[in-house]
């Protein structure tokens, strides 16, 4: 469940009586046009691989103060990148999704078949780390906020094509929608209590439908 107003408030200003020292460590918003400096890059991209990492193990019960600390950073750090928590949570949200578009390159080697179950692996990968960060962000903005709807264009923008080539092949049946794929990896993905691998075997089988039999 997303924090109160109340609660995300009294962390920040207890940041900002316990960290006075850090206040020059990084400029508080960089000048317009004004690229980041190299420090404060490598501050924001910690809290974000930290941020993952403690929103995938823990949900919406992951701290602000213990995503700084596993960064190596002051809150008042966190708070400077982030303003809210909302920021921070929406910003590893959308790196996720950006992060699994981009995939569409990786591994070409082998039949576009190859190619879209490889990508069907990431996209498992993504959906573990949504539902530690959707509930959150829905609780917040709504279901129906910018955000999601331009991340759902982006992953059918960078799908689609993936499966219309292994269609186009002859290797997946005619008849398939990538809704309809989506919805089956999706749905494996929840599988509860069960393993990577499980969850890497099952999907093998669920994908197994989605081919071509002449």
């Amino acid at each position: 469940m997303a924090r109160s107003t109340g609660t995300a408030s009294t962390e920040r200003e207890a940041a900002r009586a316990t960290e006075p020292a850090r206040a020059s460590e990084e400029p508080s918003a960089p000048c317009p046009g004004r690229p980041l400096r190299a420090d404060a890059v490598r501050n924001r991209n910690a809290l974000m691989a930290a941020a993952l990492e403690a929103f995938t193990e823990r949900g919406s019960a992951a701290s602000l103060e213990d995503i700084a600390r596993r960064a190596g950073v002051g809150v008042g750090t966190l708070y400077r990148h982030f303003p809210t928590r909302q920021d921070l949570i929406e910003a590893v949200y959308v790196d996720e999704v950006e992060s699994l578009c981009r995939a569409v390159g990786d591994g070409e080697a082998g039949t576009s078949w190859d190619v879209l179950v490889r990508w069907f692996d990431r996209f498992v990968h993504y959906v573990a780390t949504k539902r530690a960060l959707v509930d959150e962000m829905v609780a917040t903005i709504g279901m129906d906020a910018p955000v999601f709807r331009a991340c759902h264009e982006a992953i059918f923008a960078a799908g689609e094509p993936l499966l219309a080539r292994a269609q186009a092949d002859g290797l997946v049946r005619p008849d398939v929608t990538f809704s309809d794929a989506i919805r089956i990896v999706s749905g494996v993905s929840m599988i509860r209590n069960s393993s990577p691998e499980e969850i890497r075997r099952v999907l093998g089988f669920a994908l197994d439908g989605l081919r071509y039999h002449a």
